[in-house]
Protein backbone atom coordinates (compact mmCIF):
# COMPACT_ATOMS: atom_id res chain seq x y z
CA UNK A 1 0.00 0.00 0.00
CA UNK A 2 1.60 3.24 -1.23
CA UNK A 3 2.72 6.01 1.63
CA UNK A 4 -0.03 8.51 1.77
CA UNK A 5 1.67 11.72 2.76
CA UNK A 6 -0.90 14.43 4.39
CA UNK A 7 -0.45 18.38 4.29
CA UNK A 8 0.73 19.68 7.73
CA UNK A 9 -2.02 22.14 9.60
CA UNK A 10 -0.28 24.61 11.90
CA UNK A 11 -1.58 24.47 15.22
CA UNK A 12 -1.03 28.12 16.30
CA UNK A 13 -3.43 29.48 13.71
CA UNK A 14 -6.37 27.46 15.04
CA UNK A 15 -8.57 27.76 17.87
CA UNK A 16 -7.90 23.91 19.10
CA UNK A 17 -10.50 22.50 21.63
CA UNK A 18 -9.22 19.38 23.33
CA UNK A 19 -11.24 16.36 24.36
CA UNK A 20 -9.71 13.36 26.41
CA UNK A 21 -11.18 10.13 25.17
CA UNK A 22 -9.94 7.47 27.85
CA UNK A 23 -6.95 7.37 30.43
CA UNK A 24 -5.56 4.22 31.19
CA UNK A 25 -3.78 3.20 34.15
CA UNK A 26 -0.90 1.00 32.98
CA UNK A 27 1.47 -0.96 35.70
CA UNK A 28 4.76 -1.87 34.59
CA UNK A 29 6.43 -4.79 36.76
CA UNK A 30 9.93 -4.51 37.03
CA UNK A 31 12.54 -5.89 39.71
CA UNK A 32 12.10 -3.20 42.48
CA UNK A 33 7.97 -3.79 42.44
CA UNK A 34 5.43 -2.35 40.34
CA UNK A 35 5.66 1.41 38.76
CA UNK A 36 2.21 3.12 37.70
CA UNK A 37 1.84 5.69 35.26
CA UNK A 38 -1.00 6.63 33.05
CA UNK A 39 -1.60 6.67 29.30
CA UNK A 40 -4.28 9.65 27.87
CA UNK A 41 -6.02 9.65 24.07
CA UNK A 42 -6.48 13.03 23.71
CA UNK A 43 -8.38 14.51 19.93
CA UNK A 44 -8.44 17.92 19.59
CA UNK A 45 -10.25 20.18 16.78
CA UNK A 46 -11.22 23.22 15.42
CA UNK A 47 -14.49 23.00 14.01
CA UNK A 48 -14.45 25.86 12.06
CA UNK A 49 -11.48 24.82 9.91
CA UNK A 50 -12.56 21.58 9.89
CA UNK A 51 -9.46 20.18 11.55
CA UNK A 52 -9.08 17.17 13.53
CA UNK A 53 -6.32 15.29 14.99
CA UNK A 54 -5.35 12.66 17.64
CA UNK A 55 -2.50 12.02 20.45
CA UNK A 56 -1.40 9.69 23.18
CA UNK A 57 0.59 10.87 25.95
CA UNK A 58 2.13 8.83 28.82
CA UNK A 59 3.13 10.35 32.03
CA UNK A 60 3.54 9.53 35.67
CA UNK A 61 0.93 11.93 36.81
CA UNK A 62 -2.55 12.20 34.34
CA UNK A 63 -2.42 15.98 33.75
CA UNK A 64 0.88 15.32 32.46
CA UNK A 65 -0.44 12.64 30.12
CA UNK A 66 -3.00 15.03 28.99
CA UNK A 67 -0.79 17.91 28.26
CA UNK A 68 1.14 15.30 26.12
CA UNK A 69 -1.19 13.80 24.15
CA UNK A 70 -2.24 17.05 23.56
CA UNK A 71 0.62 18.14 21.89
CA UNK A 72 1.08 14.90 20.28
CA UNK A 73 -2.62 15.69 18.78
CA UNK A 74 -1.33 19.22 17.66
CA UNK A 75 1.54 17.61 15.58
CA UNK A 76 -1.29 15.32 13.95
CA UNK A 77 -3.57 17.36 12.27
CA UNK A 78 -5.47 16.72 9.16
CA UNK A 79 -8.22 18.78 7.37
CA UNK A 80 -11.83 17.27 6.58
CA UNK A 81 -13.35 17.87 3.49
CA UNK A 82 -17.41 18.42 4.20
CA UNK A 83 -20.66 19.14 2.47
CA UNK A 84 -22.42 22.29 4.18
CA UNK A 85 -23.63 20.65 7.29
CA UNK A 86 -22.59 16.59 6.49
CA UNK A 87 -20.35 14.24 4.96
CA UNK A 88 -20.46 14.01 1.34
CA UNK A 89 -20.74 10.34 0.99
CA UNK A 90 -20.94 7.09 2.91
CA UNK A 91 -17.05 5.85 4.32
CA UNK A 92 -15.91 3.01 6.28
CA UNK A 93 -12.77 3.07 8.01
CA UNK A 94 -11.02 0.28 9.55
CA UNK A 95 -8.11 0.49 11.85
CA UNK A 96 -6.95 -2.80 13.81
CA UNK A 97 -10.02 -4.58 14.24
CA UNK A 98 -12.23 -1.58 14.50
CA UNK A 99 -14.66 -0.37 11.85
CA UNK A 100 -16.47 2.58 11.84
CA UNK A 101 -19.01 3.49 9.36
CA UNK A 102 -19.70 7.07 9.02
CA UNK A 103 -23.04 7.89 7.03
CA UNK A 104 -24.28 11.63 5.64
CA UNK A 105 -27.74 12.53 7.28
CA UNK A 106 -30.12 15.04 6.59
CA UNK A 107 -30.24 19.05 8.22
CA UNK A 108 -31.19 18.91 11.96
CA UNK A 109 -30.36 14.93 12.44
CA UNK A 110 -27.62 15.73 14.75
CA UNK A 111 -24.39 13.81 15.72
CA UNK A 112 -25.60 10.07 15.90
CA UNK A 113 -22.53 8.82 17.34
CA UNK A 114 -21.14 6.99 20.55
CA UNK A 115 -18.03 7.08 22.71
CA UNK A 116 -14.66 7.91 20.69
CA UNK A 117 -16.37 8.56 17.28
CA UNK A 118 -18.85 11.55 18.54
CA UNK A 119 -15.46 13.23 20.04
CA UNK A 120 -13.54 12.77 16.71
CA UNK A 121 -16.85 13.99 15.01
CA UNK A 122 -17.53 17.36 17.00
CA UNK A 123 -13.93 18.07 17.33
CA UNK A 124 -13.75 18.57 13.51
CA UNK A 125 -17.13 20.25 13.69
CA UNK A 126 -19.43 17.71 11.26
CA UNK A 127 -22.74 18.76 12.49
CA UNK A 128 -24.91 16.09 10.79
CA UNK A 129 -24.13 12.73 10.26
CA UNK A 130 -24.63 9.18 11.53
CA UNK A 131 -21.97 7.02 12.49
CA UNK A 132 -22.04 2.77 13.58
CA UNK A 133 -18.85 1.19 15.58
CA UNK A 134 -18.47 -2.83 14.15
CA UNK A 135 -15.86 -4.84 15.68
CA UNK A 136 -13.60 -3.50 18.55
CA UNK A 137 -14.71 -1.33 20.83
CA UNK A 138 -11.38 -0.20 22.28
CA UNK A 139 -10.82 3.15 22.27
CA UNK A 140 -7.53 3.71 20.32
CA UNK A 141 -8.48 1.78 17.21
CA UNK A 142 -12.32 3.27 17.18
CA UNK A 143 -10.79 6.82 16.92
CA UNK A 144 -7.58 5.82 14.32
CA UNK A 145 -10.96 4.66 12.23
CA UNK A 146 -12.53 7.68 12.88
CA UNK A 147 -9.87 9.43 11.20
CA UNK A 148 -9.27 6.91 8.84
CA UNK A 149 -12.97 7.41 7.47
CA UNK A 150 -12.90 10.98 7.62
CA UNK A 151 -9.73 11.07 5.26
CA UNK A 152 -11.30 9.20 2.46
CA UNK A 153 -13.49 12.07 2.04
CA UNK A 154 -13.30 13.42 -1.13
CA UNK A 155 -13.72 16.97 -2.09
CA UNK A 156 -16.57 17.49 -4.97
CA UNK A 157 -14.62 19.97 -7.32
CA UNK A 158 -11.11 17.63 -7.19
CA UNK A 159 -13.45 14.86 -8.00
CA UNK A 160 -15.43 16.26 -10.83
CA UNK A 161 -11.69 17.26 -11.59
CA UNK A 162 -10.45 13.66 -11.69
CA UNK A 163 -13.56 12.88 -13.90
CA UNK A 164 -12.58 15.60 -16.54
CA UNK A 165 -16.44 17.48 -15.50
CA UNK A 166 -16.92 21.14 -15.23
CA UNK A 167 -15.75 22.31 -11.91
CA UNK A 168 -17.31 25.74 -12.35
CA UNK A 169 -20.86 24.39 -12.44
CA UNK A 170 -22.50 24.71 -8.89
CA UNK A 171 -26.12 23.01 -9.74
CA UNK A 172 -24.28 19.24 -9.55
CA UNK A 173 -26.45 16.96 -8.26
CA UNK A 174 -25.61 16.76 -4.37
CA UNK A 175 -26.13 13.51 -3.03
CA UNK A 176 -29.54 12.33 -1.06
CA UNK A 177 -28.22 12.31 2.85
CA UNK A 178 -29.95 9.35 4.44
CA UNK A 179 -32.76 9.58 6.55
CA UNK A 180 -32.42 9.14 10.23
CA UNK A 181 -34.94 6.15 12.02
Amino acid sequence: MPVKTVKRVDPQALNLKENVVAINRVTKVVKGGKNMSFSALVVVGDAQARVVGFGVGKAKEVPSAIRKGIEAAKKNLRRIHLLDSTIPHQVLGKFGAGLVMLKPAREGTGVIAGGPVRAVVQACGIPNVLTKSIGSHNPHNVVKATINALEQLRDIKVVREMRGLDVSRSDAAKPEPAKAE
